[in-house]
């Protein structure tokens, strides 16, 4: 399983989180204590908003705790809005196409589990897809394909809905193939204005997410990145929406 963190409020220097913390994202790739897989060293990525339209990005395939460019990066990017993942492949190859996050104008998507026995569904959901949305998958892993389904179903008109939507999708084609291995989705997705997060699995043991608030400044990621109080896991099955108004929990309750 993956380790990712985003964070949001005032601006910061990206290292703050990705290195400085006691058990900082760059810790979690070495030795992450709440995931199946301690070691996620098939590659990483950050995506971060500034004054531009469109987020930045940086992906590469080597081990996280071993790029310069990417202590360099984090040292000097401040953002007030980013999101940072570091890899554990469930079996698609390590390439760049396939770290996270994956962006699409101005939209910036990231994920930790898996959809089981992918190869049995890949095909019936891919073929949900139309062309122009299709044509932009780059990669071969199940989170891009999450990614797509999304916008397909609404996620720029309705976040919530078609992460809904999504995730009832999956599920429903896992069942009528017969698949005995869950999907999980640890998910944390973009506009640049707000988060939305999802803690969801079929079989109602969902990859942990914890977030920590402090005023406006908000980080969720996928383990406390320090000791501190402060830290409260997101609730299973659910969707929270952070915004400048604050937190807003939806359940899901039909999925």
């Amino acid at each position: 399983m993956c380790r990712w963190l985003a964070y949001q409020g005032e601006p910061i220097y990206i290292d703050e989180l990705v290195y400085e913390p006691e058990h900082s994202l760059i810790h979690q790739s070495l030795e992450a204590r709440k995931a199946v897989t301690r070691v996620n060293a098939d590659g990483f990525g950050l995506g971060w908003y500034t004054e531009r339209d469109t987020p930045g990005q940086f992906h590469e395939v080597l081990p996280a705790w071993g790029d310069e460019n990417l202590r360099s990066l984090a040292h000097h990017i401040r953002s007030h809005r980013f999101m940072a993942h570091v890899r554990s492949s469930t079996g698609t190859q390590v390439s760049r196409s396939n770290c996270h996050p994956f962006i699409i104008e101005n939209w910036m998507f990231l994920h930790n589990g898996q959809i089981g026995e992918f190869d049995k569904v890949k095909f019936e959901l891919e073929r949900e897809l139309p062309e122009d949305l299709y044509l932009q998958r780059r990669g071969t892993t199940d989170s891009e394909l999450i990614f797509l389904l999304s916008l397909l179903y609404g996620l720029k008109q309705d976040p919530v809905r078609a992460l809904e939507k999504t995730l009832d999708k999956i599920t429903s084609v896992l069942k009528s193939k017969q698949a005995e291995e869950p999907f999980k989705a640890s998910i944390c997705v973009s506009d640049g204005e707000s988060f939305w997060v999802v803690r969801y699995s079929s079989d109602n043991e969902p990859p942990t997410i914890f977030i920590n608030s402090k005023g406006s400044n908000v980080v969720v990621a996928s383990e406390p990145l320090n000791g501190c109080t402060g830290w409260k896991r997101i609730s299973p099955q659910s969707i929270t929406h952070i915004g400048c108004e604050g937190l807003k929990h939806y359940s899901l309750t039909n999925t």
